[in-house]
């Protein structure tokens, strides 16, 4: 078996929480909660469509420090507090997996517990080769 990794992108965390933005195991990685937070100046958009840019852009932030390309990227979770914004995450979707034949599973859910200021959140799961 081999041995769990963290990985750690500059400027994505968790709050001062001792957590990774995301962990390998072999060919597996998993992702912690992904926010629209912009890791070079640590602010959130107000809107949720730049909000969902942004949290699209550090999935692939995260899945390149992990090794990987979104071609590997097999399911992604997506809470959203207000779930009429969907058309936003559809959007970012199809730009980052634009190719129907090859994307990966999507759930999509309300979750009205997001931090303040924010839209929406993530986690995806990926397999490397």
């Amino acid at each position: 078996m081999n041995k769990r990794r963290s990985i750690e992108v500059e400027g994505l965390h968790h709050g001062g929480n001792p957590i990774p933005t995301a962990s390998r195991i072999g060919p597996f990685v998993a992702s912690g909660g992904i926010f629209g937070q912009d890791p070079r100046t640590g602010a959130v958009p107000p809107g949720i469509e730049e909000q969902c840019a942004v949290m699209f852009a550090n999935i692939r932030r995260i899945i390149e420090a992990a090794g990987g390309t979104t071609e590997n990227i097999l399911q992604v979770t997506v809470w959203l507090r207000d779930i009429s914004d969907r058309a936003h995450v559809n959007k970012e979707w199809v730009a980052m997996f634009p190719n129907p034949e090859s994307r990966p599973v999507r759930h999509t859910e309300v979750y009205r517990d997001i931090a303040e200021g924010r839209h929406l959140l993530c986690q995806f799961l990926a397999v490397l080769q």
